[in-house]
């Protein structure tokens, strides 16, 4: 389906806080230039929780139009209520993404059998592909291997963004779900040695304002270059790290909007701009990168 530097895209705000279109189609066109492999589009990086469902709906059908078929496109269809997942995945296939992308229901903390009819419940009332998304430091519940393997069995459930900072689960969750189920790594530091136990590339944050990096690396560690992928990842290892130095995307969208690939840093409340110090860190890291110059 796919693999490689997919990218969890911000959503560009306006000064006034609403969903900036023009930077978003910006955004696209970028990573179709870079070399991203995949757009996952309104997950939490996306502040997907912050925007109605009108809104997400339409900046996922935003990205649908700007890509034109260059790229796949993955829509953030998870939620803490079964009920709107199943909503969001409906509407998803329609518009012709080629996965969703399905959170665990966060501050929910459901069982493992729980997540097990809450997944069953989303395949049954939908035929679109989709990636679970397992982030316990975000949930408050963590989608074991042995549920994913179950899951897998499910036809529509093609994959994992795994975000539990294990690798130990790579070599676990290719035991219980087999060869082709997709592997992806939900964190940027931890990616590669992801891809080298076996993963199939990442849903990176770093790639908003390193596109090109990311696709480099990866193609690298997925063609089995270690040395060039090593190169690579040492040079953005501290954009890995000081992309996190406050909430995500705070960071990354203010390093967004200093490479001018979008209007404005705003994030929406109850998120709020990066501060001074956070700024210089990330300065800092964009530098270490070569993304911006010296002086």
């Amino acid at each position: 389906m796919f693999s490689g530097s997919i990218v969890a895209l911000i959503t560009p705000m306006t000064a006034a806080g609403e969903v900036d279109f023009t930077s978003l189609r910006r955004l696209v066109d970028y990573h179709v230039a870079s070399g991203t492999d995949a757009i996952a589009a309104m997950g939490t990086t996306g502040e997907s929780p912050t925007l109605s469902t009108a809104e997400h709906l339409e900046v996922v059908r935003a990205v649908v139009e700007y890509t034109d078929g260059r790229v796949p496109v993955i829509g953030g269809c998870g939620s803490n209520n079964t009920r709107q997942a199943i909503r969001l995945s409906r509407a998803m296939e329609q518009m012709g993404v080629t996965a969703g992308l399905s959170v665990t229901p966060y501050y929910n903390k459901p069982s493992q059998a729980a997540l097990m009819a809450h997944y069953t419940a989303i395949t049954e009332a939908s035929a679109l592909p989709q990636i679970l998304y397992n982030v316990p430091g975000r949930t408050g519940c963590d989608l074991l291997p042995e549920t994913v393997g179950r899951l897998a069995e499910l036809v529509p459930v093609v994959g994992i963004k795994e975000a539990s900072g294990r690798l130990e689960r790579v070599s676990q969750l290719k035991a219980c779900c087999g060869e082709d189920f997709l592997l992806f790594s939900g964190d940027d530091e931890l990616a590669l040695d992801f891809v080298r136990l076996g993963g199939h590339g990442v849903v990176s944050v770093t790639a908003n304002a390193a596109a090109a990096g990311m696709a480099a690396l990866f193609a690298a560690a997925l063609a089995g270059d270690w040395p060039q992928a090593e190169v690579i990842n040492r040079r953005l290892l501290p954009l890995h790290r000081e992309l996190f130095c406050d909430t995500n995307p705070i960071p990354v969208k203010w390093a967004c909007a200093e490479l001018g690939l979008i209007e404005s840093p705003m994030p929406r409340l109850p998120l709020i701009p990066l501060s001074a110090s956070g700024q210089q860190r990330v300065r800092a890291a964009l530098l270490q990168a070569e993304l911006i110059g010296r002086g």
